[in-house]
């Protein structure tokens, strides 16, 4: 049965993943967009932690390690409702965007390893913002609209094997697609036609991720892990066109172009540094589990044509904490389902790598930081499935030198569907 809600689910999902506005963050304005690391609800929940977790029937976009543990076939696909409150000096604008977060397989390969597949977006971009300009009478001179849409998916295949009984190795490739299409649009008061400059952009780049994990079996049931992934250094090449154009403002909020003022080539790459994470977590097997988690990147670079395009922002080095786990009351209860409830919670701190300077001079740089907490629950079905769900409240940039701040609220949904789909049956 499982098997045919998958077919039927990726044949609805694998098109409409790649087709959605999956954002509504101003800051998504800036270089790729919004960027997140791929995880899984559960480990949202838990505050992003991964690398050194594994379990034998969830999926882990964090180490590919991880696939040496699982011992079912897995199927999972999540969502995001994301809530979001703008604050800029005194004013507040709300906005909500909702998304699917990933499509992924994993299963067993024999007793001592897996594999696992899918496609997830790593970026986005979807934002509309509008900046009226007034004389010293108070009246409107001009009004400027930036929008922006689009963002970078990845499809991945990863692998994880035990090379030891507490050690396993693994190893992920995976290839980003996407475009994003950034505008500026001007109106001057008295003016007859408008100016807009438009940006299209091709992205496409691939990537190796190597993870390790160590698991060791203590006292009491207690097993200690630790948990290490490097993504190599790779870039993202960009290719795409930029325009120039005057155009009158249709009354259905559309443009009609009039003249080519300019029109250019952007060829240019987003150079992504090594990126690491380090991690070490306790617990008892389906019963509680706590880690610890660090990530650190260098700054990205931007090479080519796309070095000029910004001088508002730059990147710098980025890194996070991670604080997590989850509680697991009585995994075989009879008597009460809310003891098979897996419950989670986490706290991330996270220095974003993003630097905007609220003036536009090119100055006074202001580092984008994001702190959230998060909570979520594991509700089991029938058999080894789950619904899991996972709520997030944070805080993103700030309101000094003229930025933004973000307060937002977001609820993943996902469902874990897991099966035994290659054992061998018995003949009695």
């Amino acid at each position: 049965m499982i098997r045919k809600i998958l077919v039927v689910f990726l044949l609805i999902t694998s098109t409409t993943l790649l087709a959605q506005k999956t954002n509504s963050s101003p800051y998504s304005f800036f270089g790729i967009g919004e960027e997140f690391s791929p995880r899984t609800v559960e480990q949202h929940s838990m505050g992003g932690i991964g690398v050194a977790y594994n379990h034998y029937k969830y999926l882990n976009f964090t180490n590919p390690a991880a696939n040496a543990y699982l011992r079912y076939t897995t199927y999972a696909f999540g969502g995001l409702n994301n809530d979001l409150t703008i604050k800029s000096g005194g004013e507040k604008q709300k906005s909500t965007s909702t998304s699917l977060s990933y499509i992924a397989l994993g299963f067993p390969i024999g007793k001592n390893a897996g594999f696992s597949l899918g496609l997830q977006p790593i970026s986005s971009v979807g934002y509309s913002l509008v900046n009226n300009s007034f004389d010293v009478n108070g009246d409107l001179k001009a009004v400027t609209l930036y929008e922006g849409d689009g963002g970078i998916n990845r499809i991945y295949g990863s692998f994880g094997m035990k090379v030891f009984k507490n050690f396993s190795i693994g190893i992920e490739a995976d290839y980003s697609f996407g475009s994003i299409e950034n505008s500026i649009t001007n109106q001057i008061d008295e003016v007859s036609l408008a100016t807009k400059y438009k940006e299209d952009n091709i992205i496409r780049g691939g990537a190796i991720t190597f993870g390790t994990q160590y698991q060791k079996l203590l006292k009491n049931n207690l097993y200690l892990n630790a948990g290490a992934t490097f993504k190599l250094g790779n870039d993202l090449r960009v290719t795409g066109n930029e325009y120039l154009y005057s155009l009158t403002l249709g009354s259905n909020g559309g443009d009609i172009p009039r003249d080519t003022l300019s029109n250019g080539a952007v060829n240019g790459k987003y150079r992504m540094p090594l990126k690491s994470i380090l991690g070490v977590g306790l617990g008892k097997f389906d019963k509680w589990y706590l880690s610890l988690e660090y990530e650190n990147q260098d700054a990205i670079q931007v090479l080519g044509s796309l070095s000029n395009t910004n001088a508002a922002y730059r990147y710098e080095d980025s890194n996070r904490f991670s604080l997590g786990g989850y509680f697991l009351p009585k995994i075989n209860s009879i008597s009460s389902y809310w003891d098979r409830v897996t419950y989670r919670a986490g706290v991330r701190f996270e220095k974003t790598g993003l630097s905007v300077d609220g003036s536009g001079a090119g100055t006074n740089f202001t580092t984008i930081n994001d702190f959230g907490m998060s909570f979520g629950l594991g509700l089991p079905l029938k058999q080894l499935s789950n619904v899991n769900l996972g709520f997030e409240f944070g805080k993103r940039g700030t309101t000094t030198n003229n930025l933004i701040q973000e307060n937002y609220v977001n609820f993943r949904l996902s469902l874990s569907l897991s099966e035994s789909w290659f054992q061998k049956r018995k003949i009695d």
